[in-house]
């Protein structure tokens, strides 16, 4: 009997980060969202998550576990043309004090609290449409690298397809 390569392991060198998407993750899938870690975008860069709804709306989350991190972190902006609805995720206990400075954008970012286990929305992500074919690119691009990362579960030879 065949048995079937464990799913890859999104920050397997970061355990605190892996925590928070995976929490992410548990809370889009009871709201019909279906996300994937550490996804390249159309402009060379990676999110940490990506989110596609029922609707065909893109969210992306990027996860922040250190202040520093946080503090130092001045590519965000670079996100905001790929996606409706742009989040940060923490894990439970951090400083949500930056979150409300301007330079964070609080207009347009909404915030997420997460755990292994769960997550909660701190503050909601107001909706800032996508440009239509912007949508379609990165939705084939979100379709496409979610299949790939299907099929090298059943060939790990596969590789690359990413």
């Amino acid at each position: 009997m065949a048995t079937t390569p464990a799913p890859e392991v999104c920050f397997e060198d970061e355990p605190q980060a892996a925590a928070v998407a995976r929490g992410v993750g548990r809370l889009f899938f009871r709201h019909d969202c279906m996300s994937l870690c550490e996804v390249s975008l159309g402009n060379g860069r990676r999110a940490d998550i990506m989110a596609l709804d029922a609707k065909g709306r893109i969210t992306i989350v990027e996860i922040k576990v250190s202040r520093a991190d946080l503090l130092g972190d001045a590519k965000w902006p670079d996100y905001l043309d790929y996606c409706d609805y742009f989040y940060w995720a923490v894990p439970a206990g951090f400083d949500l004090e930056p979150f409300k400075r301007e330079d964070f954008r609080p207009d347009c970012c909404g915030l997420i609290v997460a755990d292994a286990y769960d997550a909660a929305i701190g503050r909601p992500a107001p909706e800032r449409k996508l440009a239509a074919s912007r949508r379609r690119a990165e939705t084939l691009r979100f379709a496409r690298r979610a299949a790939a990362r299907l099929l090298a579960l059943d060939d790990p030879s596969l590789t690359g397809l990413d």
